[in-house]
């Protein structure tokens, strides 16, 4: 149900989906099961703040991992863990120190009771910098890069039993955990402004559940009948702001922003050829959020996801997708507002649209490029930013060239745009790299 589309330190950006994608390092049974490698990259990056007045930076990046992976008659384990270490000849101006240390680790188990009922777990959890590593999904809720220790852990397990030839369920659930180092909101004691932190925003736990049916329409298609309920609890329990409710200006606290989704959809699933597939799901959500001041309130939305995938030829891949669902946001439509604002209310969470594509192309035996791009339309629900808008837009591309099987180098670029209606929000950001690997 949900993508991960995360770049590991400096390398070119790529999507990998959690339901299907193992954790490299897994061989045939009796063969090697682990593998280990350190990557060592100099990177160009003119614009470390992510803001509209651009700091450049100069650093250094070292990269370990290990990866290890077991199988057994009917069931596999893979495990992976990916270390960065970042040195910034430029200190960032939210750190206080020069450097960023990221951890990635990654869990997948797969189980199959019976050719008809199998069961997958996965589990990815992070501690970073980056927006995109800090997202579980493929839409952003900050796009920018925030200094400290934030974590973010996407679980999720999925049971799938094929009832009959024509008829089969998916019962999955999954839970997205999120804690920004930043805590305390900033209180103007002249003005009574209130500056919210980064926890206050955007700490918060996120539980799913879903139930699809699936229907055998003919060997290369899928029909599918589904229901989503999502709860969104926000955890840090700060002032974020203020509303008036009854001409009094009352502060509103993070969890005034909780809200339960239910969403329902159709969709289908086609194999076209042995190379090309596809999926689609498309309905609609109802939204409560249940806590907000003056009173809760309701809203409606549509729901999609979307993938198409094209094998063209031997390691070389093309993907596109779309994504449309309700998301949480770092903007409140009331940062730095004072205790005699006019606001009656404020920004609940955000609509985004997001379309993303990936080209992975094997050039020579030894020479690979990767493309991708990604666009986000996310609009605001209520309070003074009620229906603006931001776009953003990324690109990632990478050349890799494998020297032995042992040693590998790498050049890329990266670039990231934020045009926002929110004053003081956009800003664009360049980021070059070249970096030499050696794995075993």
């Amino acid at each position: 149900m949900k993508k991960i589309v995360a770049s590991v330190g400096m390398v070119a950006l790529g999507a990998s989906s959690l339901y299907s994608a193992p954790i490299p390092g897994l061989t045939e049974e009796g063969g090697k099961n682990w593998s280990v490698a350190a990557t060592l990259r100099g990177f160009y990056d003119d614009n470390i703040n992510t803001s509209a007045n651009k700091q450049e930076a100069f650093g250094i990046e070292v990269s370990p991992s290990i990866n290890y992976g077991i199988q057994w008659q009917q069931t596999q384990l893979t495990l992976g863990y990916v270390y960065s270490f970042k040195y910034y000849d430029h200190q960032p101006g939210d750190s206080s120190t020069k450097y960023d240390q990221q951890h990635l680790f990654n869990v997948a188990l797969d189980h199959a009771f019976t050719e008809r009922y199998k069961l997958g777990v996965r589990d990815s959890f992070a501690i970073g910098q980056e927006p995109d590593v800090l997202r579980t999904d493929n839409a952003f809720t900050t796009f920018q890069r925030i200094s400290g220790d934030n974590i973010r852990n996407y679980g999720s397990v999925v049971f799938d039993a094929q009832l009959t030839r024509l008829f089969g369920l998916e019962i999955g659930y999954d839970n997205s955990f999120y804690d920004y180092a930043q805590s305390g909101a900033f209180i103007d004691e002249a003005t009574g402004a209130i500056t919210p932190s980064n926890s206050g925003l955007l700490d918060r736990i996120e539980n799913g559940i879903h139930l699809d049916s699936r229907w055998m329409i003919c060997p290369e298609t899928v029909g599918i009948f589904g229901y989503k309920y999502r709860d969104v609890s926000y955890t840090a329990d700060e002032e974020i702001g203020f509303v008036l409710v009854n001409g009094n200006p009352i502060p509103i606290t993070s969890k005034e922003r909780n809200f339960r989704e239910h969403s329902m959809y159709v969709g289908a699933e086609q194999t076209f050829s042995p190379n090309l597939t596809g999926a689609i799901r498309a309905g609609g959500s109802y939204v409560d959020y249940y806590n907000e001041l003056p009173e809760s309130s309701t809203g409606w939305g549509p729901y999609a996801m979307a993938n198409l995938r094209y094998t063209y030829a031997p390691q070389s891949t093309v993907e596109v997708g779309l994504s449309q669902d309700f998301n949480a946001t770092d903007v409140v439509g009331l940062r730095n507002s004072a205790p005699d604002t006019t606001s009656t209310s404020f920004t609940t969470s955000q609509q985004a649209t997001v379309v993303y594509g990936s080209v992975n192309h094997q050039i020579t035996a030894r020479l690979k490029a990767s493309l991708l791009g990604q666009f986000q339309f996310s609009s605001f629900d209520g309070g003074g930013l009620n229906n603006e808008s931001e776009r953003y837009y990324l690109l990632g591309l990478n050349l890799s060239y494998q020297f032995t099987p042992h040693f590998s180098s790498e050049i890329g670029y990266n670039y990231d745009k934020l045009d926002s209606d929110v004053a003081g929000r956009s800003f664009d950001r360049n980021r070059v790299y070249i970096g030499v690997t050696g794995s075993y």
